[in-house]
C-alpha cells in the first residue's frame, strides 16, 4: 500500500460515513502480514488467529485516537505486537511458566503445532529464534522476515535505532551459534 493509499484509508477510517467500508479494506489489506507477525510471537495458528482478531478489535475501538503521528502500518504492527506479548504473558501466567523457561514453553507449542509445515531446516531456525529473549526475537523477526527498516521498527517498538541494530546483531550471532552447535 502506497503512502497516498494509506493516507486515503486513514481519512476514510476517521469519517463515520466511510468507516465500516474502510475498516473492511484495512482488514483485507493487513490481515495476512499481521497474522504472520503475530504467529512468529505466539507460535500457534489458533492463538495467532485469536490475537489477530483481538488486535483488529483494538484497532476498531481506538481508530478515533489515531493521530497520524506514525504510519498506519506502524500503528497496526505496534498493536499486533503488544497484543501478542500480552497474550504470551497471560498464557505463561496461567500455566505458571517461569520467565527463564519461556523458550521451552514456546518450543513445545512449535513442536505441537499441526499447522507448521516447514522442513527440518526451518524447524531448526524457528527453535533457534525461540532461544532469543523476547525483544531480540521480535527485532529479528521484523528485520529478517519482514525486512522492516530500523527507523520504522524504532517507532513500532519505542526503541532507538542503535539499540535495535545491536539487538539484531546479537540475535543473529546467537542464532548462528545455536545452528552451528545443533549440526
Amino acid at each position: 500500500m502506497t503512502e497516498a493509499e494509506e493516507a486515503l484509508l486513514v481519512k476514510r477510517l476517521l469519517d463515520e460515513k466511510t468507516q465500516r467500508d474502510a475498516f473492511s479494506v484495512l482488514v483485507k489489506s493487513f490481515s495476512e502480514r499481521l497474522y504472520w507477525q503475530i504467529r512468529k510471537i505466539v507460535i500457534s495458528h489458533e492463538d495467532a488467529n485469536d490475537v489477530l482478531q483481538n488486535a483488529f478489535i483494538k484497532v476498531w475501538t481506538n481508530i478515533d485516537s489515531f493521530r497520524g503521528d506514525s504510519k498506519l502500518t506502524t500503528w497496526l504492527y505496534k498493536i499486533a505486537i503488544n497484543e501478542s506479548i500480552s497474550f504470551i504473558n497471560k498464557q505463561r501466567q496461567q500455566q505458571n511458566v517461569p520467565l527463564d523457561d519461556s523458550d521451552n514453553f514456546l518450543e513445545a507449542k512449535l513442536e505441537s503445532d499441526s499447522y507448521f509445515d516447514g522442513d527440518e531446516a526451518q524447524l531448526k531456525l524457528q527453535k533457534a529464534i525461540l532461544t532469543l529473549p523476547e525483544k531480540q526475537r521480535i527485532v529479528f523477526n521484523l528485520k529478517y522476515f519482514e525486512e522492516m527498516k530500523y527507523e520504522e521498527m524504532s517507532e513500532v517498538l519505542d526503541t532507538s535505532v542503535g539499540a535495535l541494530k545491536a539487538s539484531y546483531h546479537h540475535a543473529v550471532k546467537k542464532i548462528e551459534d545455536f545452528l552451528s552447535l545443533s549440526n
